[in-house]
Parts: C-alpha cells; structure tokens; sequence
C-alpha cells in the first residue's frame, strides 16, 4: 500500500476502535452516495489491522483500511475520514484579509498593478461558477469550493476576476491578458475536469464567470 504522501492533504493514521464490530449503515448516508459517485476510493489492506488514513489524491479521496473491515464499518469510517479532511482543509482556508493580499499580489506580477478590486471575499451562494466579478464596485467573489484546490488553480481564478476589472465580457483582449500567466490552460482543464467528474449541478454556467 502506498505510504500517505506528505504532499497532499492528509489525515495520517487513526486507530479504528471498535474495528469488528457490526453496525448498521445508512443506505442514502453521504459516505456512501461519495463512494458511488467516485468521488471517494476505498483501499483494502491485509496489511492494515488497526488504522485508517485518507488523503486527497486529484479530485478525489482515497481512504486506506483494514481488509476486514465490514462495508457498515468502511461506510462509517469513510464518514468519519472525510469530516477530518474537510476541518483540516478549513483550518488551512485563507480568510479573506489572505486572497485580497493575493489579488493584490498577483495584480502586480501579471497586470503591472493594474487591476485593483476594491473587495475580494469567499462566497458560500456561487454553486455554478468558480468566480464572479462586479466591475462597476470593483468587487471580487470566489466561491468556496475552492479551498482546497491546488494553489495555480487559485490564483487562476483570481486573475481571471481581476481581468475583468480591465476588460469586459470574455473577447480576445480578455484572453491576450490571461495568456500572461502560465498555467493557465493547466488550471482550465483541472476545472473543467472537476466540472466533468459530477460536482457542479447539470446544466452550470461555464466554471468561472
């Protein structure tokens, strides 16, 4: 089995008490509905007897147990896996004194300072798109899916925002300004996979706006 990578984000090893005993699992739980979609990658390991670790691998989760483990004791202890990635992730989060200081930054190493929001915040309301940009006050939102995603992807999305501070709608002058930042087709299509994999509804705008 794969040694949990100190890359990536991870939960180390936790013991599985109770590990043996039955218990009965919700059939519509969350942990398993993740497990269904593919969004969550249950390993087995004869090697494994009393711990459990996750960690986050692309989009997905891989949770690592025992391989006598009962599927009511892996649905639960996926259960438990996930909530302990996603608190870790939230410490981790920037707030939003962070990503305008990261705007601010990144203003002046691709638009020359240029752009200058007047806000930038996180967002809980924005499920269809990655971003979304009031150019008139100056306001930058970036939705809350995306704490967590790589950093290139991050600061993709801000200087997607920060374009339209400069350049309305999404026309060549719009794309000559984003061809400055070099990862920028990489962060499209990590996005446009995420897309792909099932997390936005059906029907979602285009990932950022």
């Amino acid at each position: 089995m794969p040694v949990d990578p100190p890359s990536r984000t991870s939960t180390g090893q936790v013991p599985a008490r109770g590990a043996g005993k039955r218990r009965r699992a919700d059939p519509s739980g969350p942990a398993r509905a993740a497990v269904a979609e593919g969004r969550v990658e249950v390993r087995r390991s004869s090697r494994r007897s009393r711990t459990v670790s996750a960690y986050r691998e692309g989009d997905r989760t891989v949770v690592l147990i025992p391989a006598r483990m009962s599927e009511a004791e892996e649905e639960r202890w996926v259960g438990v896996m996930l909530k302990k990635l996603e608190a870790q992730e939230s410490r981790r989060a920037l707030g939003d004194t962070d990503l305008a200081e990261r705007a601010e930054r990144l203003s002046r190493q691709y638009y020359q300072g240029r752009a200058r929001p007047t806000s930038v915040r996180w967002v809980t309301n924005q499920n269809a798109r990655w971003g979304s940009c009031t150019p008139a006050e100056g306001s930058i939102r970036l939705s809350h899916r995306l704490q967590g995603m790589p950093e290139y992807v991050l600061d993709y999305v801000l200087l997607h925002e920060l374009a339209h501070l400069l350049v309305p709608g999404h026309g060549p002058r719009f794309w000559k300004l984003l061809e400055a930042y070099p990862r920028t087709e990489r962060a499209r299509g990590y996005l446009e996979g995420v897309a792909a994999a099932g997390r936005l509804p059906r029907g979602a705008a285009p990932p950022v706006d």
